[in-house]
């Protein structure tokens, strides 16, 4: 293990103002994804079954997302009041009861019967596929909330497609410029948290940490050498598998003991919030040996 005692020093000169949000556009946020999942299958041997098997979901996202109707904006007026009050405009919790994300994972769950998949997932798919409505509301709910039980992965695989599908087509319907920043790790569109952070070296914006939610897929603007968690500044440093040069690190929280992963898209313009945070498995492996907590939130790593 590499250790950054220091805060990263590369986080450190004149950055430009940035803008605070970056709204998803389904289609291609899905297929980028598919793309860097079946790439990265082919480079990974240990993991190369499990990344091929996601990259096939992450297509099937992006087919409906292609072919699904529009989605229905909020009120003007629900805007408005949640910039008042300084809250995201979606409210996740109330997303599981939308019939639209029901008609989506009823969607997902009959697209994914055609696809290759493990013998656990197939099971899994059956299951949920059969389920009555009130578990499949748990499911989803539970996706929603950050609220995983690690003896129920499987199924919940199938509904945090449908959750990622669903948030992110609600999150593109908003306009950016009409969020406003909740707190350090809060999503100003869903409320979400993280998956990961990633600086990105995109012309001005070069250098700029956005972090990517989890839920609807939304990346924001968040100050560096800051814990995601608890939004310290005092006691950040940075681990790797690898060595200094690593683009995938561990930003670790001297104060919560906490860390989420910070990817460095200024180095490798390939990377993917979602894809490379499952295809950087060993640093999670690697970090579970030190009794820190894991910030980051990804229904495709629940039980690492």
């Amino acid at each position: 293990m590499t250790r950054f005692p220091q805060p990263d020093p590369s986080a450190i000169g004149g950055v430009p103002t940035a803008p605070l949000a970056f709204l998803p556009d389904p289609a291609r946020l899905f297929a980028t994804r598919a793309k860097r999942l079946d790439f990265l299958a082919g480079h990974s041997a240990n993991l190369g079954p499990w990344l091929a098997f996601l990259g096939r979901l992450s297509d099937l996202q992006a087919r409906l997302a292609r072919d699904l109707p529009p989605a229905t904006p909020l009120s003007p007026e629900r805007v408005q009041l949640a910039r008042e009050s300084r809250m995201p405009p979606l409210d996740r919790r109330a997303e599981a009861t939308d019939p639209q994300l029901h008609d989506i994972l009823d969607r997902v769950l009959t697209a994914a019967a055609d696809l290759e998949m493990p013998d656990p997932a197939r099971m899994a798919l059956l299951a949920v596929s059969s389920a009555p409505l009130g578990d499949r509301h748990w499911l989803l709910e539970n996706i929603l909330s950050d609220t995983v039980p690690e003896d129920s992965v499987a199924p919940h695989l199938f509904a945090a497609l449908a959750v990622q599908l669903h948030m992110a087509r609600r999150a593109a319907t908003l306009e950016a410029r009409q969020l406003v920043a909740i707190r350090t790790g809060v999503c100003p569109a869903c409320g979400g948290r993280p998956a990961t952070s990633s600086v990105i070296g995109v012309g001005d914006l070069d250098g700029v940490r956005y972090a990517a939610c989890a839920c609807c897929q939304t990346q924001w603007n968040e100050v560096r050498l800051t814990c995601l968690c608890c939004g310290s500044t005092a006691a950040i440093s940075y681990r790797s598998v690898e060595t200094t040069e690593a683009t995938v690190r561990a930003e670790v929280c001297g104060d919560c003991d906490s860390w989420v992963k910070i990817l460095y898209q200024n180095k490798n313009h390939s990377l993917e919030p979602v894809a490379d945070d499952v295809a950087s498995l060993g640093l999670d492996l690697m970090m579970k040996d030190t009794g820190l907590r894991r910030g980051g939130v990804n229904p495709f790593l629940t039980g690492f």
